[in-house]
């Protein structure tokens, strides 16, 4: 027996593991009544709440940085918050991705602060473009994304227009035929996509400059140029026509069309009629 009791295994078995089967069997014992168990969850159930509603982590305010007064009241209404509440309580995820469903958010980050804040910092779309459909006015940013929907284009005139089904969608490109022609932008009343395909300029006295599909942005600078040099845009002119690259079309008003006919002796049309665009 003192050669067995000084087996190693059997000295750690007897120091360690049978206390260990000890207290196991004890708590088994314990816990096989359906009462006890409940009431040790309880327990446990209760000092955890008691934690939680501590009042160092209690969210009492809502701080909203980074959004106009607008936009700040819809993302009150969309965290919908009965404070004050537990931060343990508040799904942070769930919460950034109602407010990001908002228009005018590009991006949100909701942290708790000390003092029981909830910050949210937004990130907000800022409108670029106005985009006139069917159904209305639009704002939209440099993307394209809908920021929020307008009423009257005057509340907005400072805004480039652009209008036509998939304009949303080519805004950037849009942008950038709006920068490229600076020397005209005073005249520019907005732009039109033609068939989700390619861009239409507008000016004053219905002027229209027909872009290309393919380096819209280039064939707009010839164009430029030689208005720069000629003084082109301010003949009678209904439409400059730039889809064939080696070939620009120039299509003249009705007025100016019957005065080169009488120029050339010929009679001049009863009743001008003006080609459709």
């Amino acid at each position: 027996m003192q050669r067995v009791m000084l087996t190693p295994y059997l000295r750690r078995f007897l120091r360690v593991g049978l206390p260990v089967l000890a207290v196991a069997a004890v708590t088994g014992l314990y816990m096989a009544s359906e009462e006890r168990r409940n009431g040790v969850i309880q327990v446990f159930t209760d000092l955890r709440e008691k934690f939680q509603s501590r009042p160092e982590f209690m969210v009492t305010l809502v701080s909203i940085e980074g959004a106009s007064v607008e936009l700040a009241d819809a993302v009150r209404s969309r965290l919908d918050l009965n404070l004050p509440k537990s931060s343990f309580d508040l799904d942070l995820e769930a919460a950034r991705a109602r407010i990001e469903e908002l228009d005018a958010v590009r991006g949100a980050e909701l942290r708790v602060r000390s003092g029981g804040v909830l910050s949210v910092l937004i990130t907000e779309r800022q409108p670029v473009l106005v985009w006139r459909q069917a159904t209305g006015l639009t704002l939209v940013d440099e993307t394209g994304h809908r920021v929020a929907g307008l009423f009257e284009r005057a509340d907005r005139d400072d805004l480039a227009l652009i209008a036509g089904e998939g304009a949303d969608k080519a805004a950037p490109e849009a942008l950038d035929i709006l920068a490229a022609a600076g020397p005209i932008a005073p005249r520019i009343r907005g732009l039109v996509r033609m068939g989700d395909r390619r861009w239409d300029i507008v000016l004053d006295r219905n002027q229209r400059i027909l872009l290309p599909e393919d380096n819209p942005v280039r064939a707009l600078e010839r164009l430029l140029a030689l208005d720069q040099a000629q003084d082109m845009l301010a003949r009678d002119l209904a439409s400059v026509d730039l889809r064939l690259p080696n070939r620009p079309t120039l299509r003249l008003t009705p007025y100016a069309m019957n005065e080169l006919r009488r120029a050339n002796g010929l009679e001049p049309l009863p009743e001008p009629v003006e080609t459709e665009l």
